[in-house]
């Protein structure tokens, strides 16, 4: 699973619905919501 920081819950968390995604540079990303509270959470780096 992925995991990324919630700025809510101030502590890593995996991503719930994860989406792989590209930025506009080309970099890999990944993108969902936190389990706990639903704030949107962003990652960049591909999904392991």
């Amino acid at each position: 699973m992925v995991q990324a920081y919630c700025v809510k819950c101030r502590a890593k968390t995996d991503i719930k619905d994860p989406q792989e995604t590209t930025l506009k540079n080309g970099r890999p990303a990944v993108k969902g919501k936190c389990p706990t509270c639903g704030t949107n959470v962003f990652r960049i780096g591909k999904m392991v």
